[in-house]
């Protein structure tokens, strides 16, 4: 039986517009203008799939004065891109997205300060391992999440998932918002994808590009200049321009209704609701630069999110306290000055220890808490760590052996950690130098001996990060350092409960009998990673150290 379906679409400021779809041959349906700026209609329809779109008079300066176009619904939950469509289910006479039902919603989730993230780009991920043109979708990922929880991991943070032009890309220029990469697969293979992150105790974060859109975004070709600036935000800095950005000053006194706010808030409300996303990392925060709005989106999000826990994460680059709580309206900021100091650290291009400190304790930047940071190595924008040894020239067994130590400060830091994929066995690609050119990780290098030690090497360090609660405080101190010899030693937590001491050689030296005074305890300590008892004295520590290597210290 037919039931009678609604049709809505905003455009306040624009003369006429029409209704067009397969259930009509394509042939124009009026829709009426209302004073709160939707044009509406109501058609009868039986339960099934249908694709439309919108005929409307434009209001956008680049086409001429009310010039009719074509514009696919802003608000379709799936799209065709190749019939320039939106399509529309129909089941038991309403819309629905699809008819997938959650099965883990019960499952308990880390909170923030647990999480160990990895950041993921479905399509370079996996699926056929061994063929580099097959590109990766939702089912294949699905696939590697048993060996994702073998290494510890219990964050994934995806690449942008939302509609873009083509069928590969890293996603950062969105077309239709409301709609998932198809060639990722469907919208209940992202949904199965996230369902069953969850019954392994893995939250997922998506990444959110609210900065800028595709030129061919729905409301490019509706009215430009009532969604985004008609020019530059900021012309004096054209190498960070993506696209056409919105306009989140720009107030409807009208309509009482600030557009740009509006149709992102509907765009978070809808992904954490209809997805079940557990948090979102923001994209060009700086360029954005709007923190009322931030304050205001994040808040939403977590609203509609609860009560589950809910990360709101800044990639605002260079970094700055200034953008997370309690002052700033985001939980975390991507912390590129961690990456900025360590990497030419484990290079053995310098040793600087106050720059050290100032980035494995936060607190010295202005950040409050060790939640306020996503500490990382590489991301899809930075190149893998065994990228940057090889160009100086260190491989082999001297490069494991770097990867080993960067892994242990990675993980022993004030900050949550975070891993760009691969990294945990020595991917080494190059990083894509344009956005459409594939990059599949190297899954076959997990069958080496060293890459799979590193493995395990990480895996170990990965357990220790979410069991040892010190590793999860607020509290870092530096009570022994060396500039001679290059060694750096810190303790996390205190004397109440756990505590990690980790002694580390910024040196290609061995040290031998390494006296290492001032040490937080006399008494029985076991080394973490080489899993064995030392005891420290009332005058301090004498150890071992490799060259470039770190001794973690747990107290017994």
């Amino acid at each position: 039986m037919p039931n009678s379906i609604q049709f809505d679409l905003f455009a306040p400021r624009n003369q006429k517009a029409a209704l067009i779809g397969s259930f009509s041959n394509w042939k124009e349906i009026p829709m009426e203008k209302g004073e709160d700026g939707y044009f509406r209609t109501q058609i009868e329809l039986e339960d099934g799939v249908y694709q439309y779109k919108f005929r409307i008079q434009t209001k956008s300066p680049n086409f001429k004065p009310d010039q009719w176009v074509e514009v696919i619904d802003p608000y379709a939950t799936d799209v065709d891109e190749t019939q320039k469509t939106g399509v529309l289910r129909i089941k038991e006479g309403k819309q629905v997205v699809d008819t997938y039902v959650w099965q883990h919603d019960d499952t308990l989730l880390p909170n923030n300060h647990e999480i160990v993230i990895y950041e993921m780009h479905v399509a370079d991920f996996s699926g056929g391992e061994n063929d580099s043109e097959k590109r990766g979708k939702y089912v294949d990922a699905i696939a590697k999440l048993d060996y994702l929880c073998e290494l510890g991991i219990n964050a994934i943070e995806l690449m942008p998932v939302n509609e873009y032009p083509g069928d590969y890309s890293w996603g950062y220029k969105v077309r239709h918002y409301f709609a998932t990469e198809s060639s990722y697969g469907s919208t209940e293979d992202l949904k199965r994808f996230i369902d069953e992150c969850h019954a392994r105790g893995i939250r997922v974060f998506l990444d959110g590009i609210y900065n800028h859109t595709d030129e061919e975004c729905p409301l490019m070709l509706i009215d430009r200049n009532y969604w985004y600036y008609e020019h530059m935000h900021y012309p004096e800095d054209q190498a960070n321009y993506w696209g056409p950005e919105f306009n989140y000053d720009n107030y409807d006194e009208l309509l009482d209704v600030k557009p740009a706010w509006k149709f992102v808030g509907d765009v978070v409300r809808y992904w954490v609701q209809e997805y079940h996303i557990d948090g979102i990392r923001f994209d060009a925060v700086r360029q954005l630069a709007n923190d009322k709005f931030l304050d205001w989106l994040a808040k939403q999000a977590k609203k509609n999110a609860a009560p589950k826990p809910f990360y709101n994460i800044a990639e605002n680059i260079p970094d700055t306290s200034a953008i997370t709580t309690p002052e700033g309206p985001l939980d975390a900021c991507w912390h590129e000055s961690f990456r900025y100091f360590i990497v030419p650290h484990i290079c053995g291009e310098s040793f600087e220890i106050e720059k050290l400190k100032e980035v494995l304790d936060p607190k010295r930047q202005g950040y409050e808490s060790t939640t306020n940071v996503i500490n990382y190595l590489a991301t899809h924008d930075r190149e893998h760590l065994f990228r940057e040894l090889g160009e100086r020239g260190i491989f082999d067994e001297a490069a494991f052996g770097r990867a080993k130590l960067a892994a242990v400060v990675l993980m022993t830091a004030m900050g949550i950690p975070m891993l760009w994929m691969g990294e945990e066995f020595g991917e080494h690609k190059r990083k894509s130098e344009k956005v459409t050119q594939p990059k599949k990780i190297a899954w076959p290098l997990l069958e080496r001996d060293f890459n799979r030690d590193l493995f395990e090497y990480y895996k170990k360090v990965i357990a220790l990060r979410k069991q040892n609660s010190a590793l999860q405080s607020n509290t870092i101190e530096f009570f022994h350092e060396n500039p001679e010899a290059k060694v750096l030693a810190y303790v996390r937590g205190n004397d109440q409960g756990s505590r990690v001491v980790v002694v580390a050689n910024f040196s290609d030296k061995v040290l031998n009998g390494y006296h290492v005074p001032n040490f937080p305890g006399a008494g029985i300590w076991h080394e973490w990673m080489g899993n064995y008892d030392i005891e420290a004295e009332e005058e301090g520590l004498t150890i071992d150290i490799g060259g470039y290597e770190a001794k973690v210290l747990v107290w017994q």
